[in-house]
């Protein structure tokens, strides 16, 4: 029997004792079982299996984990729900382009959210200590969306989910397929193809898709839980370009209506709310801010005001003026 086996983890040529199991080989790294889903040979292993699960001379794994990619006065009475679960922020914020770990979960406290989208992303198995997201953000005190950033396919994004599901059980999940990498903008064919695998897996997906009332359509009736219409490209900070479609997708849809990329400021969010939207889900906009915490507030309360102006039915549009003070019994 060789003295050890030849192994390629993460792409990188690694090596093990003979003899030893796939937790064998994740102790060996000096990384966390319970933080971590491993896939063995292109299929994920049970993390209640690992000890059983013999390693052989040429196997390739996967090891990853989620990285960064409230309730007030007034609000507790007015929730949304998704899945089954009931929130009350209607802010949702992702976990990419923050300086640090500890200037994400600050600003995610300033915002109120309960929801933080997390990727799925290779471990650094050559520095097995560093920090996590998982050690700034407790994902038993705020839900991790897991999300498929980054895929082209639908095949790599049900793989990435399948992945997710094994690493912290959640099928609550975020699906977003790319069709290039200039726009970001989704690919509907693909997309519509994963949410209809994941579903009949009891996946949970909120879907990331265009403006278009027909598309979001189309991915309620595949099983999409929530559909995620982009305000604009990803990460572009220009607002709502169209505000129309938008509407006739919150008035189409069966299911809750999030705006999800575009947003560059507050005014945005409030937009998106007073469309009626359930949601808005923001990443860069708060990340990139200069000072992304004092942001992080401003998105809260915009999400709030532009919510509550929606529920009070603004005033109609006139054409002409219409004084506020009478004309009649002038001096």
């Amino acid at each position: 029997m060789a003295a050890s086996l030849k192994l390629t983890v993460n792409g990188d040529a690694h090596s093990a004792p003979a003899g030893s199991s796939i937790a064998d080989l994740v102790r060996l790294m000096e990384l966390d079982p319970a933080k971590v889903a491993v896939e063995h040979n292109t299929v994920i292993a049970p993390r209640s299996q690992l000890a059983d699960m013999m390693l052989s001379d040429g196997d390739a794994l996967e090891i990853v984990h989620f990285v960064g990619g409230g309730q007030s006065d007034g609000q507790a009475d007015d929730t949304w729900s998704v899945a089954g679960q009931t929130f009350t922020s209607r802010l949702i914020v992702g976990t990419g382009k923050y300086k640090d770990f500890a200037q994400n979960a600050a600003a995610l406290d300033a915002s109120g959210a309960e929801i933080v989208t997390v990727a799925v992303r290779r471990v650094n198995v050559s520095d097995p200590k560093a920090p996590m997201l998982t050690d700034f953000i407790d994902p038993k005190k705020t839900v991790y969306l897991p999300n498929t950033a980054g895929c082209f396919t639908a095949d790599d994004a049900i793989r990435t989910l399948r992945l997710a599901r094994e690493a912290g059980g959640w099928n609550l999940v975020k699906l977003e397929v790319l069709g290039e990498a200039r726009t970001l903008y989704p690919d509907m064919r693909e997309t519509l193809k994963a949410t209809e695998v994941l579903a009949g897996e009891g996946f949970k997906p909120m879907v990331y898709c265009t403006d278009d009332p027909i598309a979001a359509k189309q991915l309620e009736e595949a099983g999409a839980v929530a559909v995620m219409p982009l305000g604009a490209p990803i990460g572009s900070g220009l607002g709502i370009q169209n505000r129309i479609t938008i509407r006739l997708i919150v008035e189409g849809a069966s299911v809750p209506v999030l705006v999800d990329a575009g947003v560059g400021t507050a005014s945005d969010a409030a937009v998106a709310m007073e469309l009626g939207c359930d949601g808005v889900l923001m990443n860069t906009a708060i990340a990139e801010a200069k000072d992304p915490i004092r942001m992080a507030r401003a998105m809260k309360l915009a999400v709030q005001a532009g919510r509550d102006a929606y529920l009070s039915g603004r005033m109609g549009t006139r054409k002409y003026a219409d004084p506020s003070s009478p004309l009649a019994g002038l001096i």
